[in-house]
């Protein structure tokens, strides 16, 4: 078993995590600071990956300023991505001895999250189509990633009582014939994001077999 750092920020705006990121992605990198895991809610914001096309954004850049959710063009894979409160977003940024392991990543966080939701009584899968976690035909897990350096940033945004009319703002992850869907949508009750994050952070440490200790960011 190894120890990571795990930095629980709370509620925070999307710019102030990303610059976050960097400057520990470049810590990591440098062996500076221990592989870190970033956990947050997001204040409402966009994000467009490196694949991301305009005609995904259904509002105008004045339209998405009236409503107070900002936009942002990142480093991460995939498409158009809404991250906004009631979401439960994780950014493990890990170093990673070759090229190949990216792959095994990504599919050991689809893991983790599938059992979360079984643990509330929710059949969720795969997609070998898309990146992510699904319920039926409704994404309930968004995964992008970005490998710099062999060090990971950007992460996973499980929504847990997310408000799931975000399809008005954007084509989440550029998929028209699919849905969203939340923890507490499908359990049909409601969930805490604290909840939800426990349940996640015991999932994620026994998944990728790692003991977290808190930490204050900088």
């Amino acid at each position: 078993m190894t120890k990571a750092r795990l930095l629980d920020i709370g509620v925070k705006p999307y710019r102030e995590v990303w610059a976050l990121q960097r400057a520990l992605h470049d810590a990591v990198c440098e062996e500076r600071e221990p592989d870190t895991w970033i956990v947050v809610e997001h204040l409402p914001v966009v994000t467009l990956g490196r694949q991301a096309k305009r005609e995904h954004l259904l509002l105008s850049a004045e339209a998405f300023a009236a409503r107070g959710v900002d936009v942002v063009e990142i480093e991460r894979g995939g498409d158009v991505t809404y991250h906004g409160p009631g979401q439960l977003v994780v950014y493990p940024i890990r170093k990673m001895e070759r090229f190949r392991e990216v792959v095994p990543l990504v599919r050991s966080l689809e893991a983790a999250v599938i059992k979360v939701c079984a643990s509330f009584g929710i059949r969720a899968e795969r997609w070998d189509a898309h990146a992510g976690v699904w319920v039926g035909c409704n994404q309930i897990c968004a995964v992008g990633l970005a490998i710099q350096r062999m060090v990971s940033l950007h992460g996973i945004a499980l929504n847990v009582s997310t408000q799931l009319d975000y399809d008005r703002l954007i084509v989440p992850c550029g998929l028209r014939d699919r849905g969203m869907t939340s923890l507490s949508a499908e359990a049909r009750r409601p969930i805490a994001v604290s909840e939800a994050k426990a349940v996640l952070l015991e999932e994620l440490a026994r998944t990728f077999d790692v003991e977290f200790f808190p930490a204050m960011a900088a």
